[in-house]
């Protein structure tokens, strides 16, 4: 989609054409405006990308908020977020081409340039749909656009030899060399291309690289107090043809890699909810019954807290904490929008101590209240769910595990003091990395023996499948098709 129409004569009888009222008519984004100026799909990637560099703004909220100010139909959206995330996933294998290309550092460019290079780049080795000469000229335009018109002539010239010249570069082989095989040819920043391969050795761990530079299928979780899911699914099907049951979870729904479920009316409908499948067996792990107090410690944005709260159905409670006001909000306009009952909201930063929380009904004896169950969903380094959240592998620094590791340690310690006897806490994150997960656990182990892990037998009978010797969920997204998750179930014991 262009930005405007053109000047000039029309083609009859060389009158002007009418000055257009309002809203500029879209045209059709096919590279072959010749105003001058970019066509919006790429002015939009564009912004969005600068943003992300510039300020280290999150690729999806900065995509969200341009798409929302924008006239661009559903199909230029759907160009534009690819322009965005596949650049993003694909940043350093474009950079060790565009190297090729330059006769100085990337890194030493105009930030902006680089983008629009990467951008211009981008289009011309992944995409089969857009003319190599449609990539550099919009990338040219887009340079001009934003300011830059000295940078059109390096702009021009160095993707115009990119285009000639990038099928006869070989980036380096696993074999060998493994850690420059990530970076360059799966795009790996240079730290964790060196943590994967101490991981899973070089094989998977290049696995694991290419499964995380694929788009990932939309997941959603179908709302329990509202329907079931082969009822929801049957009716997804109606508009998203590819939509099939979920692998894993009892509530999951795979609708494939296109849609905008914010027009859906089953969605706005409160029957379902956008969640990955990885994410949706946590809450399965933690198996909250009907009548349980339910504490979630680190409930933003509220997929899991809603989840819980579907399985409670009105009965029961779940508390949902979060240290940021703003992203509580959004779990409150969740909870509504799926009328969801028994779901209770505080602000409130979960490594300070919570002896004094309570659910209506508990507490009756005036002792420290004690929850059924809780969940620590902790924050860290989100390494599982790169291929969802491309720009994470650019914004997190090598130092983040290790200081992560001691934010989610007093997480733990908090949220156990507060649980009952007999009750289980689920610890879950969205990363591979052992501090976080596995080391976690067993310091936590180490210092509190009234806790254990949960019996492998004592798994709801889905999960017993895939879950380790020890009870616990370790999913990547080389091996299930989902995002990479790490879930264990602790019960206290005395």
């Amino acid at each position: 989609m262009a930005d405007s129409a053109g000047g000039g004569k029309g083609e009859g009888g060389g009158r002007k054409p009418r000055r257009s009222r309002g809203r500029p008519k879209p045209k059709k984004d096919d590279g072959k405006d010749r105003t001058g100026t970019p066509t919006l799909t790429r002015l939009l990637a564009t912004r969005v990308l600068e943003r992300v560099e510039r300020s280290q703004a999150y690729a999806d909220i900065a995509l969200h908020q341009s798409l929302a100010r924008s006239p661009l139909s559903g199909v230029d959206r759907a160009l534009t977020t690819e322009l965005v995330y596949g650049t993003l996933r694909w940043r350093g294998r474009l950079d060790y081409f565009l190297s090729h290309m330059l006769n100085q550092e990337l890194s030493t460019l105009d930030p902006l340039v680089a983008t629009i290079l990467r951008l211009g780049a981008y289009q011309l080795m992944f995409s089969d749909r857009i003319p190599p000469s449609a990539a550099v000229d919009q990338a040219v335009r887009c340079a001009r656009a934003v300011g830059n018109h000295r940078a059109t002539g390096l702009v021009n010239a160095v993707l115009r030899r990119l285009s000639r010249e990038w099928t006869t570069i070989v980036p380096p082989r696993l074999d060998d060399d493994p850690e420059d095989h990530l970076v360059h040819a799966l795009s790996m920043p240079r730290w964790l291309a060196r943590r994967l391969l101490d991981i899973y050795g070089a094989e998977t761990a290049a696995k694991f690289a290419q499964a995380c530079n694929q788009p990932p299928p939309i997941t959603v979780r179908a709302n329990r107090t509202r329907t079931d899911r082969d009822t929801l699914l049957a009716r997804l099907q109606e508009r998203f043809p590819k939509a099939r049951a979920g692998k894993y979870g009892e509530d999951a729904i795979q609708l494939g890699h296109v849609g905008d479920l914010g027009r859906d009316p089953a969605f706005r409908d409160g029957l379902y909810s956008v969640q990955d499948e990885a994410s949706q067996l946590v809450v399965e792990l933690l198996d909250p019954q009907p009548g349980d107090q339910v504490l979630d410690t680190c409930a933003a944005p509220g997929s899991k807290t809603t989840g819980i709260a579907e399985r409670l159905a009105g009965r029961g409670g779940v508390l949902a904490l979060d240290r940021n006001p703003r992203r509580l909000k959004l779990v409150s306009q969740n909870v509504r929008r799926l009328e969801l009952e028994g779901v209770h909201i505080l602000q409130r930063d979960a490594t300070l101590p919570l002896g004094d929380l309570t659910l209506p009904g508990m507490n009756e004896k005036g002792e420290l209240p004690r929850f059924d169950r809780i969940l620590v969903d902790a924050p860290c380094s989100g390494v599982g769910s790169l291929r969802r959240n491309p720009d994470a592998r650019w914004r997190i620094d090598e130092k983040d595990p290790e200081r992560l590791a001691e934010v989610q340690h007093t997480l733990l310690l908090r949220a156990a003091a507060v649980l009952r006897r007999g009750g289980s806490l689920v610890y879950s994150t969205c990363t591979v990395l052992p501090e976080e997960n596995e080391e976690q656990i067993a310091r936590f182990l180490e210092t509190n023996p009234n806790f254990r892990r949960v019996d492998p037998a004592d798994l709801p009978a889905r999960l017993r499948e895939i879950a380790d010797e020890t009870g616990t969920l370790n999913l990547t997204p080389h091996e299930h098709g989902s995002d990479g998750f790490f879930a264990a179930r602790l019960e206290r014991i005395e």
